[in-house]
């Protein structure tokens, strides 16, 4: 019999690190099977997402993105995931569309941060006061306690609202002078232009780029790019289909190989020295809405 779980009852008792590691057990099991279908029309998306993985189960995932939404005062994001059972394809789960996406889009992050960024990184810039940003705040909590939070918005008032909920994050009012002063960028913005320069990169850093999904978006340089070594979760997932990688390669800047590993090959994913820039393409993708529903459920079920 399925169950429905409602975002505020299926929250209670999920732990940031816990996810991290369902979601690198989760890359232990055969490679998940995954297909995309995105339909575009003018700024609005329809994404529809399905994943199987053996020894895990079945999800599909709808989503609706209308960024004008946001003005009129609507939610700009809308959507459902179904879980079914590996063993006999029965709808296991109705899980809350936000729910999963919050976990599963800091989490992805968290996952690279953890094996990515610097044991003793302190000084975190969230590039992007919205939802996401408030997401990464807690996630980036959980396994960097000691850090200090700052946050850049395009809007002053985006970025005090931020404030407002969350007192102990800083407003950054110059992007260049907050990404040179950062350990950890973590990005989260609806930009098709590069936000963020390779040139204000410093060595050791890492940079967590979550806002691109589509073809036509980029939150970084190519430069930035060209000085980091690159990772991101799903090669399939990423590098043919969000503009982050797939511009550059287009025209040349870089080539598919420049992308080191995704978590399909744990013992490549991972910084291999204090000086260096690592950067991280968080795509998404339906394999992960299948690990995170799965850690949901179990962790409903287990209360």
């Amino acid at each position: 019999m399925s169950v429905m779980i409602p975002f505020e009852e299926g929250e209670r008792g999920l732990d940031w690190l816990a996810l991290t590691e369902a979601l690198a057990a989760g890359h232990l099991l055969p490679k998940a099977t995954v297909e995309d279908v995105f339909l575009y029309r003018d700024d609005n998306t329809l994404l529809n997402r399905s994943a199987w993985i053996k020894g895990m189960g079945l999800a599909v995932k709808c989503a609706t993105i209308f960024p004008a939404n946001k003005a009129a005062g609507k939610p700009m994001i809308g959507g459902a995931v179904n879980l079914f059972s590996d063993d006999d394809g029965a709808l296991e789960a109705i899980v809350d569309f936000h729910l999963v996406t919050k976990w599963k889009t800091a989490g992805d992050s968290l996952l690279a941060a953890r094996r990515l960024a610097r044991p003793d990184s302190r000084k975190i810039l969230i590039v992007g006061a919205g939802t996401v940003g408030r997401s990464l705040h807690a996630a980036y909590s959980a396994a960097f306690p000691a850090a200090q939070f700052t946050v850049w918005n395009r809007s002053r008032a985006g970025a005090e609202a931020f404030q407002a909920e969350l007192p102990d994050v800083a407003i950054a009012t110059d992007l260049e002078a907050a990404v040179r002063a950062a350990d950890i960028i973590t990005s989260a913005t609806m930009s098709t232009d590069p936000l963020i320069k390779g040139a204000w990169l410093q060595p050791g850093q890492h940079v967590d780029l979550i806002g691109a999904y589509r073809p036509d978006m980029r939150e970084v340089d190519d430069e930035a790019l060209l000085r980091a070594r690159v990772f991101v979760d799903n090669m399939h997932t990423t590098v043919g289909h969000i503009g982050e990688l797939k511009i550059p390669i287009a025209a040349g800047v870089i080539s598919e190989g420049h992308v080191i590993a995704d978590y399909y090959d744990p013992d490549a994913f991972n910084r291999t020295n204090e000086d260096e820039i690592t950067l991280f393409k968080n795509g998404g993708g339906a394999h992960l809405d299948l690990m995170v529903s799965r850690y949901i459920l179990d962790e409903w079920k287990a209360r």
